[in-house]
């Protein structure tokens, strides 16, 4: 029973960017949810909850590779599955 209970919660920290080490498809395909100091955010990158930050796209700007510019926003962290 506490195995199912465990599946239930996102990772701690988690990316979608497939470079990175903390990327993981199944549990995006699920669909993550962050709300970040009680406001759900919709262009999140990369969270992390133990050190309560997330990295949030900035929509209009690239860097030089023609990735998203992400700005880091400290907080509580709450991922959730939708």
């Amino acid at each position: 029973m506490s195995d199912e209970q465990n599946t239930d919660v996102p990772p701690n920290h988690l990316s979608i960017d497939p470079r990175s080490a903390f990327y993981d498809e199944e549990v995006l395909s699920r669909g993550v949810g962050i709300r970040v100091n009680g406001t759900e955010k919709t262009n999140v990158h990369e969270y992390d909850v133990a050190e309560g930050w997330v990295r949030v796209e900035v929509p209009t700007a690239k860097d030089r590779r023609g990735n998203p510019m992400v700005v880091k926003i400290k907080g509580t962290v709450e991922p959730f599955f939708r």
